[in-house]
């Protein structure tokens, strides 16, 4: 079978829409600004569209059909270097490049052990993450910049497959000292007349929902997307939260106490999956992620602290 495109023109495809010029590209590509021109021209010609709007003077920039074929260059080209690995490595080596996606909420959870542990077991790997929105992450799965990405299973959209990695159950967090605290469990009725401080994330957004559930509306007395405020002003006793992941010290920012409880009212698990493109066959590299994953997260949540 006869293509019509090379590896070094998707090379060159990948790295001018990530460098956003030619001579960055070029830079990058350890080539010439004029090879790199030539040779997406003639990638162009090849595939019959134009991939690329080129004006004087300003970055450069993909069109419609740029952007499907950067998606499917970057899946080619992971591809090919794990062909170019599985062949000159045994079968229990692990190497290349592995990109990986995270929803920035979980990042303090999931990064440090995937690039410490994980990258550590595969001296010929390099791991590359990228923090994000849950869109964000997605549109890098999508795009091909990931082969895969940790999300909520929640978020995932038609077209993607996953495997469950981690899952945990919304609990309360309290000042050491409140009166809730001194309780095993906590009843959401409980908390009707309480300020809620709410993590302003769409992970844990559904705070709220979960007091409707029972009839209940919350009360909120500040919303913020960082999860240290929202812990600080808990231990400073100015309202209750609502969190999914367990954070694993129980001293606020400020190094105030703060207590953890179960929810006594029933609750949704939520699950933490890994997630990638149903039309991608994954690379040995993005399978030993989730094994490795599964055996270190899905069995082992963080206890509760009493």
């Amino acid at each position: 079978m006869s293509f019509k495109f090379t590896l070094h023109q998707l090379e060159y495809l990948v790295a001018v829409a990530d460098e956003g010029s030619i001579s960055a590209a070029a830079t990058r590509a350890h080539a010439t600004a004029g090879a790199v021109s030539m040779s997406l021209k003639e990638l162009e010609q090849r595939l019959g569209v134009q991939l690329f709007i080129r004006r004087k003077a300003k970055a450069i920039t993909l069109t419609a059909a740029g952007n499907r074929t950067l998606a499917d260059a970057r899946r080619i080209l992971a591809a090919a270097e794990e062909l170019q690995g599985s062949a000159s490595t045994t079968q229990n080596d692990i190497a290349g490049t592995l990109s990986v996606g995270c929803y920035s909420t979980l990042a303090p959870f999931l990064i440090p052990p995937v690039l410490d542990e994980f990258a550590g077991k595969y001296p010929a790997l390099t791991v590359q993450m990228i923090e994000g929105s849950a869109d964000a992450v997605l549109d890098a799965i999508g795009d091909g910049r990931c082969e895969i990405g940790f999300l909520y299973k929640q978020d995932l959209p038609a077209g993607l497959e996953c495997a469950v990695i981690r899952t945990s159950k919304p609990y309360v967090i309290l000042a050491d000292d409140h009166p809730l605290a001194v309780q095993r469990e906590v009843k959401l009725a409980d908390l009707a007349d309480e300020p809620l401080i709410m993590f302003d994330v769409p992970s844990a957004r559904n705070a709220a929902q979960l007091l409707e559930s029972v009839g209940l509306t919350a009360r909120i007395r500040h919303f913020s997307s960082n999860i240290e405020v929202v812990r600080s002003l808990v231990a400073r006793g100015i309202g209750y939260s609502i969190l999914v992941q367990q954070w694993p010290i129980d001293v606020s920012y400020e190094g105030l106490p703060i207590a953890a409880r179960p929810i006594e009212d029933p609750t949704t698990e939520r699950e933490v999956v890994l997630a990638w493109m149903s039309d991608t066959r994954l690379t040995r590299r993005a399978h030993a992620l989730i094994d490795f994953c599964r055996l270190t997260f899905l069995d082992d949540p963080p206890d509760l602290v009493f």
